[in-house]
């Protein structure tokens, strides 16, 4: 009985497989070059080797500091010193708490719509077509672009309670 099931999964299998001559497998379709041969970990060194790339462009090549540390005491030093220079602590407390639990109940209105079928797509387009609204409307011609210039400053100043 094992034998016949075998036989009958093993037929089922044959049935699948696609019967293509294997001129054809092998045959090279692609206009994209080969990857490189894949590099094992071994042959890397603690020695930095100059490749094409880096010779070519030297400016990218990145070198470790030596003093790569924080010192946490006089990072907690300056955090307590700007902590008592704070007035209002009770309205920063507030105004900090306030602000997590907006990105928390975000979050949820978030995953919430994501899980709406159609509703994540739609969105995407409309927030494309406000981008490209506000790219012609602000940032195409050199007019508009002194006027947002003019408006960014005078909310600033209203932030800032100078106006």
């Amino acid at each position: 009985m094992a034998a016949a099931a075998a036989s009958a999964s093993m037929s089922a299998t044959a049935v699948l497989i696609p019967r293509v001559p294997a001129a054809v497998r092998t045959t090279r379709c692609s206009a994209l070059p080969p990857l490189p041969p894949s590099v094992s970990t071994s042959s890397f060194s603690s020695s930095v080797k100059l490749t094409p790339e880096s010779r070519r462009f030297p400016f990218l090549q990145t070198k470790a500091t030596e003093d790569t540390s924080v010192d946490t005491g006089e990072l907690f030093d300056d955090l307590k010193e700007k902590w008592d220079k704070v007035e209002n602590k009770t309205t920063v407390l507030l105004y900090g708490g306030g602000a997590i639990v907006a990105v928390w109940l975000s979050s949820i209105l978030v995953s919430a719509i994501n899980s709406v079928p159609l509703l994540p797509k739609i969105m995407e387009l409309v927030g494309l077509g406000y981008s490209g609204w506000f790219v012609y409307r602000y940032l195409l011609f050199k007019s508009s672009r002194k006027e947002l210039a003019t408006d960014i400053e005078a909310l600033k100043k209203k932030i800032a309670g100078t106006e």
